[in-house]
């Protein structure tokens, strides 16, 4: 394919046949485009010497990677193409060059609830008869399966991704748009029919300068990616929310709105919760609905209804969409009930591993249960340290009996990081450092009527300590502890 079927042109008139897309110069094979991106370690532009030896046909990059590579270009034949923002020139370039997608697809973004409605989008659109996959942190899932190191992969590997499902049949996909994804324009070219926001709290200050920079990223969505006249499914209880509202509105975007504020379009207005689930009641469009649930949580309800809202958005029947409701499932590691003690007493795993995702599962978790609420949890290493001691603070707040331990230290030191947490947990809150034995003496405690919340790794299988991963399944850890404490074994 020519560059300039690809929306680039190259300097001094340059338009060689490319043979291959590449973002890792290691990648790079004869005719290939190697694009150099600015990156948070390195500049790409350090590479394109490399990239050229492999034969190169053409560089994308900026300005920067230009004026590194300067010396090794002037001496080149390949076509140079600079771009004011090589990440989104990469990502239609990566569209044209795969060409296909499925027809039907949608985006959800927001701090927390991402995969789940993700997942319920397309656990509904498969009911309902077609053939769908969801994409995210769990990978990609449905009728047509891979693995996947980001949450919203790289444009490259999206775009492949997304042509092989089609190729396999696949009319329809949800894809999850994290804040990363969206700032470094990794979405691009994807051609949405509807885009949710979740909500919207502290996370990725690690990478984001502030809240409003964070806020930004999630509005690329809806100020950015979506054409005119797609759908747009709002959260309006979250304070965010509104302003997220005005923001699709101003875009000229079919604004859904979703909540228990008065004058949502899906309005929750009512929850009934007990051990196994919770009845749904909500309106739409004037008319009253009742669903029953096999879900645990209130926040399921904004999640579901968020689904719903973006299947109907993408153009299903609303009526037939509302039906498929009770037939949900949960994530694995999003309020997953992962055992049962001889007692009664439940214990469950979610992937909450930051303030307001902690409070939100434990306030959600509160009306299931007749006792006592136990949370075993930690914080990640190499990331924003500021919310920590907000995570202690959570627990302390929404638990009644805490144990903080380790989740994935990575290169931090361990005791620092639950040091941080302490200091906002209290002096009453249990430090553990091994994770194994904090589940233990979690499920130890649990008592007829309670309920353990094991926090922070949801579906992670492995623990990460230095560089190290280990074997690690918080749902299989606490199966073996109830099982090793009520004689099972």
């Amino acid at each position: 394919m020519r560059l300039s079927l690809l929306g680039l042109r190259g300097d001094k008139g340059r338009d060689p046949e490319v043979t291959g897309l590449a973002v890792d110069s290691r990648q790079v094979a004869p005719g290939h485009l190697f694009a150099a991106l600015p990156g948070t370690l390195a500049h790409g532009g350090e590479f394109i010497q490399y990239a050229l030896r492999q034969g190169a046909a053409a560089i994308l990059t900026d300005r920067q990677g230009a004026t590194i590579a300067a010396a090794e270009l002037a001496g080149s034949d390949a076509a140079l193409v600079v771009a004011e923002d090589p990440r989104a020139a990469l990502a239609g370039a990566a569209a044209l060059w795969f060409a296909t997608q499925p027809g039907t697809m949608v985006a959800v973004t927001g701090t927390s609830g991402k995969t789940s409605v993700a997942s319920f989008t397309r656990q509904i659109w498969q009911l309902l008869g077609h053939r769908a996959i969801s994409l995210g942190t769990m990978g990609v899932q449905g009728d047509f399966q891979a693995r996947l190191a980001h949450t919203t992969p790289d444009p490259l590997t999206l775009h492949r991704v997304l042509a092989s499902a089609a190729a396999e049949g696949v009319t329809h996909a949800a894809l999850e748009a994290s804040s990363h994804g969206l700032d470094q324009r990794r979405l691009d070219g994807v051609e949405l029919r509807a885009g949710a926001f979740t909500n919207f709290s502290q996370d990725h200050l690690d990478y984001h300068k502030d809240f409003d920079d964070y806020f930004a990223a999630k509005a690329l969505l809806f100020n950015h990616i979506l054409d005119e006249g797609a759908g747009a499914v709002i959260n309006i209880d979250d304070p965010r929310g509104r302003q997220m509202a005005g923001i699709a509105d101003d875009r000229g975007l079919e604004l859904t709105t979703i909540g228990r504020a008065e004058g949502a379009d899906l309005h929750i207005l009512g929850q009934r919760y007990d051990a196994t689930g919770q009845d749904l009641r909500f309106s739409y469009q004037g008319q009253a609905h009742l669903v029953r649930l096999a879900l645990i949580g209130g926040f399921q309800a904004e999640n579901v209804l968020a689904a719903a809202g973006l299947a109907i958005a993408a153009g299903d029947d609303a009526a037939r969409v509302i039906a498929t409701l009770p037939e949900l499932t949960t994530v694995r590691g999003r309020m997953e009930l992962a055992a049962m003690r001889d007692n009664g007493a439940a214990v469950f795993v979610d992937y909450s591993h930051k303030p307001g995702a902690l409070a939100s599962a434990l306030q959600s978790l509160r009306p299931h249960v007749m006792g006592r609420i136990v949370v075993v949890f930690g914080a990640g290493g190499d990331r924003d340290r500021l919310k920590r001691p907000l995570m202690g603070e959570a627990a302390r707040e929404h638990a009644d009996l805490v144990f903080v331990t380790d989740d994935n230290p990575r290169t931090e030191d361990p005791a620092a990081i639950r040091s941080e947490i302490m200091a906002g947990a209290g002096p009453e809150a249990v430090e553990v450092a091994d994770r194994a034995e904090a589940i233990l003496r979690g499920v130890d405690a649990l008592q007829p009527g309670d309920a353990l919340l094991i926090a922070g790794k949801g579906h992670e299988t492995g623990q990460i300590v230095g560089s190290d991963v280990y074997p690690f399944d918080d749902a299989e850890q606490a199966s073996v502890a109830v099982a090793a404490l009520d004689g099972r074994i």
